[in-house]
């Protein structure tokens, strides 16, 4: 029996800056042309439209059966934790009949990685220079389990080859962007980049450039956006997501 392709939603964090839109739908673009089969429909949990639940209200008046929910969030924190399962929770109450299964957030990924060493480069920075300290910047949460991620990360992707990466956060955490760059130089780092693990432009990766630049970072990446890599994660987090939606359909 061929079972049908169950429909993305693709659950970004939502900004007022229509640049943060724009690239979402950039993203989703480049995720529909890897994989045509799929369909894609983008939602935002804060400031723009539509809303998650309002899209999976609208496939499942369309008939659909299933669905799988993804969250375009480079870390699992307050909204994967909270915002994202208690919209699912009033769409499964309307539609008891709509199977929805979440996806795993982005990130921890080595595709992100992967990514981050793109946008670097971009901005004139070999990937792994030694000669080259890095921060890897989030936007930091108020969940300590988010922003230890971060901190995982960046002690795993030194050995790469960099002189060193350190974590900071926009907000909520310490060090901030600013006083990481200052650090590393005050240390001897020959040169310091900036490395914006933000999924799309707006705030806080404008605030983290200025300030960051100002404290003598050699440069800053741009946003990840529509990397290759990110919109291969998108498809492998959604397939990670389709394998109990298939088994339980084909059963």
């Amino acid at each position: 029996m061929t079972v049908p392709t169950p429909p993305m939603v693709a659950v970004a964090h939502g900004s007022r800056d229509p640049r943060a839109a724009a690239t979402v739908a950039e993203l989703l673009d480049a995720v529909r042309a890897r994989r045509p089969d799929v369909p894609v429909h983008a939602s935002f949990l804060d400031h723009a439209p539509p809303a998650p639940d309002r899209v999976l209200d609208a496939l499942a008046s369309q008939g659909a059966d299933r669905a799988v929910v993804l969250p375009l969030l480079l870390t699992a924190a307050y909204h994967s934790k909270t915002d994202i399962p208690g919209a699912l929770a009033q769409v499964r109450r309307r539609h008891p009949r709509l199977a929805l299964h979440t996806a795993a957030t982005l990130g921890p990924h080595p595709l992100l990685t992967a990514a981050l060493e793109r946008r670097l480069a971009e901005a004139g920075v070999a990937p792994g220079d030694p000669g080259t300290a890095v921060v890897l910047v989030s936007a930091g949460s108020s969940d300590p389990a988010a922003n230890a991620t971060i901190g995982a990360m960046a002690r795993r992707w030194r050995s790469r080859g960099w002189r060193g990466v350190v974590p900071a956060y926009a907000s909520a955490a310490r060090p901030a962007p600013a006083e990481a760059v200052a650090a590393l130089l005050d240390a001897g780092a020959p040169r310091v980049a900036v490395a914006s693990y933000f999924l799309a432009p707006g705030h806080f990766a404008d605030k983290v450039r200025r300030e960051t630049l100002a404290a003598g970072a050699q440069a800053v990446s741009p946003v990840l956006g529509a990397a290759p890599e990110i919109a291969e994660l998108v498809l492998r987090r959604y397939d990670e997501a389709c394998v109990p939606a298939r088994a339980r359909a084909a059963g």
